[in-house]
């Protein structure tokens, strides 16, 4: 099992932002998280290509970039463009989901879809293979700061499970409420990504807010 730690710059000072970028690639941190919003599938809007071209300048570790828009197809080869190393789009937000994850993984990317809380990880039995990471949204998507949904716990195992049983190497990455308090249980349940954004940016020391989810 990996242990790997995103921490998500949607808490993070945008003012003074070179800061943050800069105490993550110092950090034990794996990933950058950057969440990408439209207003339209999700009620708040976040940033877009330009701010994530400007982090990829400066980041010297993956950019995972979660796109929580509406028709993400659109955009594939402009989030390439601008950066990304793994691409996650919505299977609420797909129409043709395998189709997505294929052209996002033949644009030299890897390919994640994530669920929303209230839709069961059954839905994506067919695809796991095509699937180089599933992201459990473990609260509402759309703003920082929610309380962790304590069901995600159980959609983790049985994700788990559905991914030994056909052998595929698919990660699991959660996002939504994560903290020293739950980091433990996730991995314990099959987690291999951990997204954190207040319980690091807002930690009073952040470098070692990372270190503790890394080690949880």
């Amino acid at each position: 099992m990996n242990r790997l730690v995103a921490p998500s710059l949607l808490s993070a000072d945008f003012g003074n932002l070179d800061k943050d970028i800069e105490m993550v690639n110092s950090s034990q941190a794996d990933w950058f998280h950057l969440d990408i919003m439209d207003g339209v599938f999700v009620p708040n809007i976040s940033f877009g290509f330009p701010v994530v071209a400007q982090v990829k300048r400066m980041a010297q570790k993956p950019l995972d970039v979660h796109l929580m828009i509406v028709d993400p197809d659109r955009y594939l080869e402009k989030f390439k463009e601008a950066g990304a190393d793994v691409l996650t789009v919505h299977y609420e937000a797909c129409n043709h989901l395998h189709r997505t994850l294929s052209q996002i993984r033949a644009l030299g990317m890897k390919a994640g879809v994530s669920i929303n809380p209230h839709t069961s990880v059954e839905v994506l039995n067919d695809i796991l293979e095509e699937a180089d990471l599933v992201l459990i949204m473990s609260v509402n998507p759309g703003f920082g700061g929610q309380k962790f949904i304590k069901n995600s716990i159980q959609k983790i195992t049985r994700l788990k499970e559905m991914i030994t049983q056909k052998g595929c190497k698919t990660l699991i990455e959660v996002d939504g409420g994560v903290d020293a308090n739950n980091a433990a249980a996730l991995y314990a349940a099959g987690a291999d990504v951990l997204v954190a954004g207040n319980a690091v940016f807002k930690a009073e020391n952040p470098t070692k807010a990372i270190e503790i989810l890394k080690n949880a």
